[in-house]
């Protein structure tokens, strides 16, 4: 297996951005699991304040976040009423988003079925559809 803090630097680097260790601690927190991780940017700042001793600013975390995004390491999701989370996942898929508990969660692409399409705008034509079923309890 390839050394993952080589990996990371890689991706910030090919993202235009100096890899610092910040930067990489970021990496880590994002990359650095086995499953698919859904975030704010208020939640990825306190785990890296609870996992690292080291002081990591809002905007760094910030900037590093949206950079990586650019660059298509990292898919944002928007829930509504300006909140956003990020997605590790970078692959078409859909999501669950829970109104009371905030969560996001994946849902396998086979379980959705979209019957009809609208027709796009002139000129336009549909690159994609992700959508995003908001969630609570009964």
């Amino acid at each position: 297996m390839p050394n993952s803090e080589a990996i990371y630097i890689e991706k910030l680097r090919n993202s235009g951005l100096r890899p610092t260790k910040q930067r990489i601690r970021i990496c880590e927190v994002l990359f650095n699991r086995e499953k698919t991780f859904h975030f704010s940017i208020n939640e990825l700042m306190k785990i890296i304040q609870t996992k690292n001793n080291q002081k990591i600013s809002l905007a760094t975390v910030y900037n590093t976040i949206h950079t990586l995004k650019k660059k298509g390491h990292l898919k944002e999701i928007n829930v509504g009423n300006d909140m956003s989370y990020f997605d590790t996942n970078t692959h078409s898929h859909h999501h669950f988003y829970d109104n009371q508990t905030k969560e996001l969660v994946d849902i396998n692409s086979d379980e959705v079925q979209i019957k009809k399409n609208p027709v796009p705008p002139n000129g336009k034509k549909i690159m994609d559809i992700e959508v995003t079923f908001k969630i609570s309890k009964e």
